[in-house]
């Protein structure tokens, strides 16, 4: 006996529904227990940057200064990355700052970077000249990524800096 193709698929099609309508049958009035659907599964590769931050800060009398250099060491480019500077004195009232920075609170301002293309060669310069409320010894200034497109940093570490500044006038690198 010769079995065609279409036939077999005829007979698959006819088990199938034999096996469904007697599982129905049997479950009648019970929920049938067939378990989670499970989600579609995303198949896109996470964009991936290394992000830096380097740059100093210095602070003399109720002034602190602060001056960014920010990097992309790829592998993705990025549209625009988020800085934040908190501090550990606060700010005395509103700043006047540069155009990509905005004070989110008395104790920390966000601003962007702009594109970072991922060779690193086009990094982008900030500076920030701020008064404090009052005139401190000392001020710490916390460095940090809020924002960078959604992509994935392996490295962290060098976009995330703390800096201890006395009041010397002095640049505390980071």
């Amino acid at each position: 006996m010769v079995v065609t193709r279409k036939a077999r698929l005829a007979v698959s099609a006819a088990a199938a529904m034999a096996a469904t309508v007697s599982t129905a049958a049997w479950g009648a009035g019970q929920a049938l227990a067939t378990g989670p659907v499970p989600a579609p599964v995303d198949r896109r590769v996470a964009r991936e940057a290394d992000v830096s931050h380097h740059g100093h800060v210095s602070l003399w009398g109720r002034g602190l200064g602060i001056w960014l250099h920010s990097e992309n060491h790829g592998p993705s480019n990025l549209a625009s990355v988020t800085v934040r500077f908190r501090f550990s004195v606060p700010l005395s009232g509103r700043q006047e700052m540069p155009v990509e920075c905005l004070q989110a609170s008395a104790r920390s301002v966000l601003c962007r970077t702009g594109p970072l293309r991922a060779d690193g060669s086009a990094g982008r310069q900030l500076a920030l000249e701020l008064q404090l409320a009052r005139r401190p010894d000392e001020v710490v200034v916390r460095i940090d990524t809020v924002w960078n497109g959604g992509a994935t940093d392996r490295n962290p570490g060098n976009n995330r800096h703390e800096v201890l500044a006395p009041a010397t006038d002095d640049e505390y690198v980071f």
